[in-house]
């Protein structure tokens, strides 16, 4: 059941990337790297701060 949701989810996403303009689909893309670098990077300072 959760394959089945996650294939829908990234179909919908799929979908409103075809029908959006190439410059707001590169700065939403760019948006969305920044946020998980991020929290990648909180992440990692969180564990070292644990040890």
């Amino acid at each position: 059941m959760f394959l089945l949701a996650l294939l829908v989810a990234m179909g919908l996403l799929a979908g409103a990337a075809v029908h959006t303009s190439m410059p707001v689909f590169l700065t939403a893309s760019a948006g969305i790297a920044l946020w998980l670098l991020a929290f990648g990077a909180r992440e990692g300072l969180a564990r070292r701060r644990a040890r």
